[in-house]
């Protein structure tokens, strides 16, 4: 028999001999080929075989060879000392990976996804798609529907390979087919040096010589900063939650900018990533973090490369110890937007939504206390310690202080980010994006992604920040404003969002897997059951484990009660 620590090979793995004619004469088990685990261990080099960097290791094969084999499946599993079944459950998970079973074809090189978003639907993006699946050769190419690129604002969009084509053509495809532009573009943005020499980082030496993380909490108080992925909650407040846990501590970044029209992180990281990074650094140093996750969305190439470069020179300059920044990337599910479902995610697992309490400032990465925050979250944090908390707290309107960034794209004539005081209504929005588009006027608006819904038109001079939208069966959300026309369907525009809720469910709870679903065959009929679906609404709101199936009904309730003529 092999020794203990030796790997077994050929007709070894799995076979158990009991005598003459006992036993089992063939391993137990899918096995992988000696080829599939030598190419598995070039992949991973030198990398450490943690459990927590599976998905990592799931990209770099699907990266080399366009797909996951069983093969290289089965042998990842081994080199990693991990259940094929929880590799496979894994890989299965994630939009981004494809997994080929023994028999099945692979598909093809080269995969164009068409964003399928509100914005981009309403910008044709239905037509786009079924003119490349007729033009293309579907040996050669495979097109598929995919959701929110963070690229509303250039709309319609899709990504080919990883090169992402805005206000995309059929010719434009074609374009960059024949010129094999595959690739990420890195737009131009402020690197290490040139931050630096605008005075970046003396805030976060400032802080590590003889800083008082209180008073940097209270600063960030003062100044009225709530958290920008969504929920509001007061930022300061949640470091000192984390603090009072014992280490060691992480701080995890929640950069998967998912909810359909939003874009403000992409937008700032394609631009200041520094300001970022120092907010982050800054964050961390006030729970004394032992490392920094960052989780960014696979749908993002080129924020994912500018921020490995940026990495590189923080470390370089000494301002971080190599591996303190662990950058990690998503794979494809919107559900990894929920901070607890990021958090499984890092730890290489399915993103589902974790029960709750207790909350992850006590029991979060690794099951220790974490501190989470969103992108633009962070960029503030930075700002507030470089000019004082006078950057938000001194700017008001309407009864309501500080800055919002809105993602604004739809009927618009100049969709972008809006940089905007937080009073501000959604005619001052529109009016910030150059009014409406030519040829529209203004009838309707989801004032913070899908899970906002839709509001009419009259309900104009709220102002869109935080607490003000409740009462109106809505809410803020991450400020991603989508503004329909009367060239739309209040209507059609709810089964986009509930079509994406059921693509994105996670599955773990009934209420949201099959209410989703079934929320999608009831708004397909001539005339909505509209007694069934407010049921439907209801049983979703009380039981749904996470915020996505509770949200979910938004759209739905409020088409009832604003557009009942549609319907």
């Amino acid at each position: 028999m092999a020794p203990l620590d030796s790997k077994p090979s050929g007709d070894e793995r799995g076979v158990w001999k009991s005598g003459k004619g006992k036993g089992r004469r063939t391993p137990k088990g899918r096995i992988y080929s000696d080829e599939a685990l030598a190419d598995v261990q070039r992949l991973l080099g030198d990398r450490p075989r943690r459990r927590d960097l599976l998905i990592e290791f799931l990209h770099l094969i699907q990266d080399a060879h366009g797909h996951l084999s069983a093969d290289h499946l089965a042998a990842l599993a081994w080199e990693m000392k991990v259940g094929q079944a929880e590799v496979y459950e894994t890989a299965t998970f994630y939009a981004h990976f494809d997994v080929v079973k023994e028999g099945q074809t692979p598909p093809p090189a080269l995969t164009i996804r068409v964003c399928d978003s509100l914005s981009c639907e309403m910008a044709g993006a239905a037509q786009l798609q079924k003119a490349l699946e007729d033009g293309l050769d579907p040996a050669q190419v495979r097109v598929l529907r995919a959701p929110c690129m963070g690229r509303c604002d250039t709309a319609p969009v899709l990504e080919i390979g990883h090169n992402h084509i805005d206000q995309a053509t059929p010719e434009k495809v074609q374009a960059a087919i024949a010129a094999g532009d595959t690739h990420a573009h890195l737009p131009d943005y402020q690197a290490f040096d040139a931050y630096v020499a605008e005075g970046g980082y003396e805030s976060l030496k400032a802080m590590r010589d003889n800083g008082d993380w209180q008073a940097v909490q209270e600063n960030v108080l003062s100044a009225g900063l709530r958290g920008l992925g969504g929920a509001g909650f007061p930022s300061g407040r949640k470091w000192g939650f984390v603090r009072a846990n014992a280490g060691p501590r992480y701080l995890a970044v929640n950069g998967d900018e998912g909810e359909p029209g939003t874009f403000k992180d992409r937008y700032y990281l394609e631009r200041t990533p520094h300001l970022f990074l120092e907010g982050m650094l800054i964050a961390a140093w006030a729970v004394e973090a032992e490392t920094c996750f960052i989780y960014m969305r696979d749908e993002y190439p080129a924020v994912l490369e500018i921020l490995r470069r940026e990495i590189v020179a923080l470390e370089g300059a000494g301002l971080v110890a190599p591996g303190y920044i662990d950058l990690r990337r998503g794979a494809g599910a919107y559900i990894c937007g929920e901070e607890s479902a990021m958090i499984e995610s890092i730890e290489g697992k399915r993103g589902l939504p974790r029960h709750r309490p207790p909350f992850v400032a006590q029991v979060g990465i690794f099951d220790r206390p974490t501190l989470v925050h969103n992108v633009e979250t962070l960029y503030w944090v930075a700002r507030i310690c470089r000019e004082g908390p006078q950057i938000l707290n001194s700017v008001e309107k309407n009864g309501r202080k500080g800055l919002r960034s809105y993602s604004v794209s739809g009927r618009v004539a100049k969709p972008g980010v809006y940089l905007l005081p937080a009073g501000s209504t959604i005619l001052d929005v529109i009016d910030a994006a150059g009014g409406m588009a030519e040829g529209h006027s203004f009838k309707a608006y989801q004032p913070g992604g899908p899970s906002s819904g839709l509001l009419p038109s009259h309900i104009d001079d709220v102002p869109l920040d935080f607490d003000t939208l409740q009462p109106l069966g809505s809410f803020i959300g991450s400020a991603a404003v989508v503004v329909l026309s009367d060239k739309d369907t209040a209507r059609d525009a709810a089964l986009n969002m509930l079509r994406f809720f059921e693509d994105e469910s996670c599955g773990q709870c009934t209420p949201c897997r099959a209410g989703c679903e079934k929320a999608v065959q009831l708004m397909q009929a001539e005339r909505w059951d509209t007694d069934l679906l407010e049921d439907l609404c209801q049983v979703m709101v009380d039981a749904s484990i996470c915020g996505l199936g509770q949200a979910a009904p938004n759209p739905i309730r409020l088409v009832m009660k604003h557009f009942a003529d549609e319907i």
